[in-house]
């Protein structure tokens, strides 16, 4: 991974986030990705191979594994935060569609024409839809992923023990969890961080539209005193 590259990125979504935008990358940074990288991916490495049942009978299993473990934890948590972090990627995007537009239209003009947009990361019009809808798609993100975990892992805890009776085992068999109070604690720990993640957005996406709300009103008195 280029850390060059993934810090510039960091800096870019900091340059034009508001204060809880900037909360919300520290999180996602910190709690979520960093405990991803460094401990999660460890604690679950044997999940497969320490996965014991009390029988011998090939490929029964491999079958019990498959029915308890649809999806890994750790795929699914891989694909939340690469959905997660791409909304953040497109405002990036659009502040740089609106630097190079406004470059074009000075290069046209010769400089002395009326500037398009005086601060391309100001968040106004095209561009203030474009974070409202991303601060929605990240919650939105948050919350289907945090509903497939539930349905998948209920309460999102693992037994220390399953039973298993699907073919092709022979009778019921009794299977074993590697590791499940660890893997429960790690579980916890990234659904907690991911509400905060949602209440975050949340939270932006009603600030961001309260003081558009407050700056119409005020400019709509403005008028009525002129």
């Amino acid at each position: 991974m280029n850390w060059g590259v993934f810090e510039g990125l960091l800096s870019g979504v900091n340059k034009y986030s508001t204060a809880f935008g900037r909360i919300w990358l520290s999180v996602v940074f910190i709690f979520r990705l960093l405990v991803y990288v460094v401990a999660a991916e460890r604690v679950w490495s044997d999940d497969h191979k320490d996965f014991d049942c009390n029988t011998r009978q090939p490929g029964c299993t491999n079958v019990c594994y498959d029915h308890f473990f649809p999806v890994s934890h750790i795929r699914l948590w891989a694909l939340q935060l690469i959905l997660v972090t791409c909304p953040s990627l497109l405002v990036i995007m659009h502040v740089a569609y609106r630097e190079a537009k406004e470059q074009r239209h000075r290069a046209a003009g010769g400089g002395d024409g009326r500037c398009i947009y005086p601060n391309p990361g100001k968040k106004r019009g095209g561009l203030w839809w474009t974070y409202l809808l991303s601060l929605i798609f990240k919650a939105g993100v948050d919350v289907v992923f945090l509903y497939i975990f539930y349905r998948f892992y209920k309460n999102y805890t693992l037994p220390r023990l399953v039973k298993c009776e699907l073919p092709p085992c022979p009778n019921m068999v009794d299977c074993f969890i590697s590791r499940p109070t660890e893997k429960n604690i790690f579980t916890l720990f990234m659904v907690v961080t991911a509400c905060v993640c949602v209440m975050l957005s949340l939270v932006e996406a009603a600030y961001l539209i309260g003081k558009r709300c407050r700056e119409c009103l005020l400019a709509g008195s403005g008028d009525s005193h002129q």
